[in-house]
């Protein structure tokens, strides 16, 4: 009972942001905004091949998109190798063949290494992608730090949609299943205007998409979505364990 309130909510908040996303796209320099920029996501970087990102990446591939893919996993770069897909030693050689770029990692210092570390995607502070997207579930914190290295860095290629580059961090719900039917729901922290530009990117793999304001927000969206399961699943377990002794007894 306490999952079924749990996701009855939690659908009812999702079509609360959905009505609130139709008000911003009634904004005609927002839609121009979005329009503009999805135009130019052709080429898109995946950093992180696990269980997730490799099905993620895979429902890009799909979709249509040019993926280059990195991960520290050989025999994952193999699996997309032998798909035809471009595998990249780094994650700076992504980003240099990429307009946008996602990543999917097991936690914050592995998020952290791959956009500062000496190969990563923020190295030179000067960037092709304009957009860089986190997927990774991890603290706000490490979020906003990354979001605010990310607007102190500098385009090679002005754009007329996008002066200076722009961080979203995009955890997600679902699990394994839902990354492989394309049903993920993305929680979104960052500008409104990345997020507008973006959504078709996330629809590609994803079913839901719901802003939660500014950076860092998407992720402790997560955690709080995590949390509210932990104790849901407590409860029934808590439940459980009252029928089983009163059937005993």
């Amino acid at each position: 009972m306490a999952i079924f309130y749990r996701v009855r909510s939690l659908n009812y908040v999702s079509k609360c942001f959905s009505s609130i996303n139709a008000l911003y796209l009634q904004s005609p320099i927002r839609r121009f905004y979005s329009e503009q920029a999805t135009s130019h996501f052709e080429s898109v970087g995946f950093v992180g091949l696990g269980n997730m990102g490799s099905r993620m990446a895979n429902n890009l591939i799909k979709a249509g998109y040019r993926v280059a893919v990195h991960d520290i996993n050989c025999n994952a770069m193999k699996k997309f190798s032998d798909m035809g897909v471009e595998t990249k030693e780094t994650p700076l050689e992504v980003a240099e063949a990429s307009d946008v770029v996602i990543t999917m990692l097991p936690s914050s210092s592995h998020v952290y290494d791959v956009y500062t570390g000496p190969n990563g995607l923020l190295h030179g502070g000067e960037l092709r992608p304009w957009l860089l997207i986190d997927s990774s579930t991890i603290d706000p914190q490490t979020s906003r730090k990354l979001s605010l290295a990310v607007s102190n860095c500098t385009l090679k290629k002005k754009r007329d949609y996008a002066k200076k580059p722009a961080m979203l961090d995009a955890p997600v719900s679902g699990g394994v299943l839902a990354a492989e039917a394309g049903t993920l729901t993305f929680m979104v922290g960052g500008s409104e205007e990345a997020y507008l530009a973006a959504k078709s990117l996330f629809l590609s793999i994803g079913k839901n998409t719901v802003f939660c304001g500014g950076p860092g927000n998407g992720s402790a969206a997560k955690i709080c979505n995590n949390l509210a399961m932990a104790i849901s699943m407590l409860v029934v377990a808590v439940g459980v364990v009252i029928v089983i002794i009163q059937f005993l007894e």
